[in-house]
């Protein structure tokens, strides 16, 4: 999803021009960060952090469009993309407490928290 954010930062164009390339800019930062601390949390846990973009895609939600979106659709598909990624993370929640794992399990809950607050931006700055 950090790559997706960052591109949509990129080729932004119009109307929504400077809204969308300010908030993606927050967004791609804010889940940079927060990739080290998953990652170090998987080591912590004992595992090996993803190591190849196939291992990424490879358990991705999030599906590239075939078409360069306009800024709305930008919008509209970062938007459902934060969903996913919050509903998966909602799993994580549930799981990482019936392990008792609550190191975990707050990660989980304040990742979900940026990612819900990110998908209700999006749809606001798209219903201009």
């Amino acid at each position: 999803m950090t790559f997706e954010t960052h591109t949509y930062h990129w080729n932004v164009e119009g109307p929504l021009f400077f809204a969308l390339h300010n908030l993606t800019e927050e967004h791609y930062e804010d889940m940079f960060a927060a990739a080290d601390d998953l990652a170090e949390r998987i080591r912590a846990l004992g595992q090996l952090a993803p190591m190849s973009m196939a291992d990424i895609m490879e358990n991705s939600v999030i599906e590239d469009l075939a078409e360069v979106p306009s800024a709305g659709d930008m919008c509209a598909d970062s938007s459902r993309d934060h969903e996913r990624v919050a509903r998966r993370l909602h799993a994580l929640i549930k799981l990482a407490g019936e392990e008792n794992d609550p190191v975990t399990e707050d990660m989980a809950t304040a990742r979900s928290a940026f990612h819900e607050k990110a998908s209700w931006m999006l749809k606001a700055l798209s219903a201009t």
